[in-house]
């Protein structure tokens, strides 16, 4: 959540940002209302039971009729010290509870508005050419014997498919090159838990405007993940870290889980929009003064893997509309698809700066004391989108698809996937 002192201190910058956003500021004035009661009935509740313990001490040195007085002095005071304990508690509940609904603030940087007014930041890699029509992924991934929609849909339902034979082998492929380039850049490669209970998943803002996409297990308090990020985030909750061990680097695979909630009708064919995918997702906690040099960083690592994939790309700034609920700024690496004629997101890196850390009680301890972490997350592979982008971007007219040079290696020296 955001820092309740730039709440007090600095509303009007918490207004301004939630306009930057799209947003109304009433959730701002509900959170400093819901402050005020809440200090309030602080004040109430210590002042009441500051008097009961003084009372219990009269109680203590009086004798005949002046012990009764007291004690019926002391009984109604009591009850009312149980009241305002309570009146306490609920007000803190609408405090947390109003903060809890401020998304974070958005960077003041990044380009106001929606989706279609981020800022374009470079465009990379060649322009793919054909001298015939291209396919698209379904197409070429049937001719490839390397993905099978129809029978995902009859076992799973909509929006789930099958790897099949190189396909299986292009998931993997990718895998372990993304693991590679995350272990020799410093990050520890971690496999989570891809069930995690609630606290987790409001921690990291997937309870928030993002819930209608998350899938609950019924009858258990268990959520599935639709990012690593979740486990990553909650990894050291509750935890007081080395501050003198940042920062620490992460690397995660992972099946993903969405309902993709709001996109009926989008992206039906093929694999683009799934409910489940798999990823490696890179996770940091740092320090404040180091994040936004991270978030650079973790853009550098996406772009390099992008690289080696030899695709067309642009990297955008995402405009603060467009940011989800723990972002105060996010980068995403848009693809090239030949199919749609289009740049679509294959990965995004956010800085999430001490947002997450604050709901998830995630400090640190510092020479100068216990202080904020910041974290950070990357999308360096999430696997059904890079295989579109390959498949399409390196399709030659007999149906075959070249393997790019970096990628050779773990598909066995393979140079070209052929139909069967």
């Amino acid at each position: 959540m955001i820092d309740p002192r730039v709440l007090r201190e600095e509303p009007d910058r918490v207004r301004t940002a939630q306009t930057r956003r799209g947003l109304s500021s009433a959730p701002v004035d509900d959170a400093l209302a819901a402050d005020e009661a809440r200090r309030r009935t602080i004040a109430d509740y210590e002042t009441r039971r500051a008097e009961q313990k003084s009372l219990g001490k009269e109680v203590a040195r009086a004798s005949g009729e002046e012990k009764a007085e007291l004690l019926a002095r002391t009984r109604a005071l009591s009850a009312e010290v149980k009241e305002l304990e309570a009146a306490q508690g609920a007000a803190e509940q609408a405090w947390r509870d109003a903060v809890l609904a401020i998304p974070n603030l958005a960077h003041p940087d990044i380009p106001a508005g929606g989706e279609e007014q981020f800022a374009l930041l470079e465009t990379r890699g060649e322009m793919p050419e054909f001298d015939f029509t291209p396919r698209d992924h379904v197409e070429l991934g049937a001719m490839l014997g390397a993905i099978d929609v129809e029978r995902g849909a009859k076992v799973s339902g909509s929006r789930f498919y099958y790897l099949t034979g190189v396909g299986a082998e292009l998931e993997l492929a990718l895998v372990m090159m993304a693991m590679d380039q995350a272990r020799a850049t410093g990050f520890t490669p971690m496999i989570p838990p891809s069930l995690v209970k609630p606290r987790a998943m409001e921690g990291t803002g997937f309870l928030g405007q993002a819930a209608d996409d998350v899938y609950r297990i019924e009858g258990q308090d268990l959520y599935l993940v639709g990012t690593s990020e979740v486990p990553l985030a909650a990894y050291h909750s509750d935890e007081i870290l080395d501050g003198a061990q940042l920062p620490l680097r992460y690397a995660a695979f992972s099946p993903c889980f969405r309902k993709e909630a709001g996109s009926h009708g989008k992206d039906t064919r093929g694999i683009f929009r799934t409910h489940w995918f798999d990823k490696v997702e890179m996770f940091v906690f740092t320090t404040l003064d180091e994040a936004e040099a991270e978030h650079e960083r973790l853009l550098e690592h996406e772009k390099a893997f992008m690289d080696k994939l030899e695709l067309h790309y642009r990297v955008i700034d995402v405009a603060a509309g467009d940011l989800g609920l723990s972002a105060s700024r996010k980068y995403d690496c848009e693809a090239w698809l030949p199919s749609q004629e289009r740049f679509r997101e294959l990965t995004s890196t956010s800085n999430c700066n001490d947002f997450q850390t604050r709901r998830l009680d995630t400090r640190a301890r510092y020479a100068e004391g216990i202080g904020p972490v910041a974290t950070l997350n990357g999308t360096l592979c999430s696997t059904n989108r890079p295989i579109i982008a390959l498949l399409e971007t390196h399709q030659q007219a007999d149906g075959s698809v070249r393997v790019p040079a970096a990628l050779q290696p773990y598909l066995g020296g393979r140079e070209v996937l052929e139909p069967r």
